[in-house]
């Protein structure tokens, strides 16, 4: 049995699956087991839509020919400062560069990113919505529930990755799932069996020193 430490260390964004399916059942009991997630006032925000075989299969061929649309939130705030713009860069190049893809591959990069719309292979792709007149701490909800989604696949031999890539597609998801016009899409998420022998799986995003972001006080 993986524990929790172990999950958090194997965790990551895989982003190249093997097609192996996996149950009905399987992600259902996943979905389940992480409504124990937190959530301020028990309002459990969260609203899941899980994809796969032939669902998914129409979804896919229906966002591949879609443009992108206007976000319905920022993703990241413009003009980012650091230390944030430095962590983000070091992330995308390192990404490409565990595949081969230069700075200046400009169309390459553009394939990469289109892979989202594949949900990387994976065989399950979920989207996580919530109601569009709440705010912030709810947002924080939804992701502690996907968080809790992330670790609970780990136990169960899964990978995942976390797709705010969808909220380029707002409306396609949204038409597709039929979702309430209330309701918005927050992120997306690959779910499935990582493929080891891809070189994309091989590197992991860096992390700051402990001391450069906490600070502890009072203890002996």
């Amino acid at each position: 049995m993986v524990n929790v430490s172990e999950a958090v260390a194997r965790r990551m964004s895989v982003r190249a699956f093997r097609p192996d399916p996996v149950p009905g059942s399987l992600v259902r009991a996943i979905l389940e087991a992480a409504q124990g997630a937190p959530s301020g006032g028990n309002l459990q925000p969260w609203r899941v839509y899980a994809l796969s075989g032939q669902a998914l299969v129409d979804f896919k061929a229906l966002a591949a020919s879609t443009p992108m649309q206007t976000p319905q939130y920022a993703v990241y705030p413009e003009s980012l400062w650091e230390p944030f713009r430095t962590r983000r860069y070091e992330c995308g190049e390192d990404l490409y560069g565990a595949i081969g893809i230069g700075r200046d591959d400009r169309p390459a990069r553009l394939r990469q990113l289109a892979r989202n719309v594949e949900f990387f292979g994976a065989p399950v792709g979920l989207f996580f919505c919530l109601d569009r007149n709440l705010g912030p701490p709810q947002w924080a909800d939804v992701g502690m529930y996907m968080q809790s989604v992330m670790l609970l696949a780990i136990e169960h031999g899964l990978d995942t990755c976390a797709q705010e890539f969808w909220a380029r597609y707002p409306q396609t998801v949204a038409d597709f799932l039929g979702l309430p016009e209330d309701h918005m899409v927050f992120s997306g998420m690959a779910l499935g069996y990582r493929d080891a022998r891809h070189p994309i799986n091989a590197w992991r995003t860096r992390r700051d020193p402990f001391n450069d972001w906490c600070e502890m006080r009072g203890f002996e």
